[in-house]
């Protein structure tokens, strides 16, 4: 089923009813809005005014739902998410941690190559100097030991933006977009990978001890170009802007339901992201050899 993303951005009392997440002014308690719980994939809070009922946070842990909190310069800050969301959360973790690491560095250079080549679809797309992209992922090695993503990075950023961009987490714009963007799909990826019963802490390659969401952060990888087209076309349409406007935000919510090409198949972003982390954990299990990843289409 496709669920629904609903951004929040002004003061509002949030509370369950008839299985219906319930939109009230705070002052009035008039209803602005409802949202049937089992819809809701992602709830993003912008507001410091916004009032939410544990009933209703206990019902969309129940349905899986991820909820984003955001900060005083309104970026992603915090996520909840449930503590387990599969019946065979023991076992599936059993699996995880028992992967060899001859295995997770076959399963990273897949991340590598994948990522590449969205990448490379992405400036194919705007008319860019891709050609370099096909050698680099030609080049990917069991672990990526020879760092061809970093390599192929800085050719794409180059490219996407301008020669001297430099894409950093706190730098200057158009960093902001591509940063909000990839904490909504940081997200999505760890519903994902909660609902498929495995640990978003135990990567195959990022290691962070203080990183809650290794994995998340390792699936994610091929499913970023996705958001860089997103916040490109925005750019294109809005060349001058540095804010992160309520509008911005609604365009990448979108994201969710952006057509993705996933095993041969047409898929919405948010349906791809639950294949990719089921095709994981299938081969944890030996069942598979290659994790499903998305194509730009």
């Amino acid at each position: 089923m496709i669920t629904r993303s609903i951004y929040i951005g002004n003061p509002a009392y949030l509370k369950l009813k008839d299985e219906q997440m319930k939109i009230l002014c705070p002052e009035t308690k008039t209803e602005k809005g409802s949202v049937p719980v089992e819809d809701l994939g992602l709830l993003m809070l912008d507001h410091y005014q916004i009032t939410i009922s544990h009933n209703l946070i206990q019902k969309m842990m129940g349905n899986n739902v991820v909820v984003v909190s955001c900060d005083s310069h309104h970026l992603p800050h915090g996520i909840m998410l449930p503590l387990y969301g599969h019946t065979e959360h023991s076992d599936r973790v059993k699996d995880q941690l028992e992967a060899s690491e001859p295995l997770k560095k076959q399963l990273w250079k897949q991340t590598v190559e994948c990522k590449i080549e969205n990448q490379k679809n992405v400036l194919m797309r705007l008319g860019n100097y891709y050609e370099p992209m096909i050698e680099y992922q030609k080049n990917v090695k069991s672990g990526d030991v020879t760092n061809m993503e970093g390599i192929a990075a800085q050719h794409y950023w180059k490219y996407l933006i301008s020669l001297d961009f430099l894409r950093q987490r706190f730098g200057d714009s158009p960093n902001q977009f591509f940063n909000f963007g990839y904490a909504v799909l940081r997200s999505i990826v760890a519903r994902a990978i909660v609902e498929t019963g495995l640990l978003p802490v135990l990567g195959i390659f990022h290691k962070n001890k203080y990183n809650p969401y290794c994995l998340a952060d390792d699936l994610m990888e091929p499913y970023r170009p996705f958001v860089d087209l997103l916040v490109m076309q925005w750019l294109k349409v809005n060349p001058e802007t540095e804010e992160l406007t309520k509008e911005f935000k609604a365009h990448i919510l979108q994201i969710a339901t952006k057509d993705v090409m996933i095993d041969s198949k047409t898929r919405p972003l948010l349906v791809a992201v639950k294949t990719t982390a089921s095709s994981l954990y299938k081969c944890y299990t030996g069942e598979k050899r290659l994790i499903s990843y998305p194509e730009l289409i």
